[in-house]
């Protein structure tokens, strides 16, 4: 099986400029993508237990791994939610599934969302990670649009071994992440 494009890119491109960019001494010194976290909150599952299973199929299809179901750490009366209710899911990718999906979410999915002028830079964690929000499952064209029922968000957060938010900002521009303000 070949190995993934970014991958690729990655190691022949984007590691060389960065090392020079950055002045490092060593090719280990460069920031470089750990996992990728996808996270789908689902709500109304309190009421409805099968939402969670079909976010939980939607996900695995998506990211092309298998999801879990995340379940309620306290219970809250005033959302009759009870401790170790499923109410949500997530998976998290590594290695050349987190390169596919990465590629996938960049060239595929995100071109196709409604109004699309990048997204936002904003998302930094101020440790080099990053996090957007996704408003609705169908710009991935795994989803077919007939089967869904309710049209849910994620949250998608990119880890890197980056030391600073600028030093993750130029490794994902490097990867074609489209930000809204590639202007600066």
């Amino acid at each position: 099986m070949a190995s993934p494009r970014l991958k690729e890119t990655y190691l022949n491109e984007i590691l060389p400029s960065l090392k020079e960019r950055f002045n490092y001494k060593s090719i280990m010194q460069v920031p470089k993508i750990t996992k990728v976290c996808i996270n789908k909150g689902i709500g109304v599952a309190v009421t409805d237990k099968k939402l969670v299973d079909v976010g939980v199929e939607e996900l695995s299809t998506i990211s092309g791994q298998r999801a879990v179901a995340t379940k309620s750490k306290k219970a809250v009366s005033n959302f009759k939610l009870r401790e170790n209710m499923p109410i949500g899911a997530k998976v998290t990718l590594r290695g050349d599934r987190m390169y596919e999906f990465l590629d996938r979410l960049m060239t595929v999915a995100l071109p196709r969302v409604r109004d699309f002028k990048g997204v936002s830079d904003k998302g930094f964690d101020g440790r080099g990670n990053y996090t957007l929000g996704i408003k609705e499952q169908i710009i991935f064209p795994e989803i077919s649009i007939d089967k869904v029922n309710k049209i849910t968000g994620m949250d998608i957060t990119i880890v890197t071994t980056a030391n600073s938010d600028e030093e993750s900002l130029e490794l994902l521009k490097s990867f074609g992440m489209p930000f809204a303000n590639q202007n600066k």
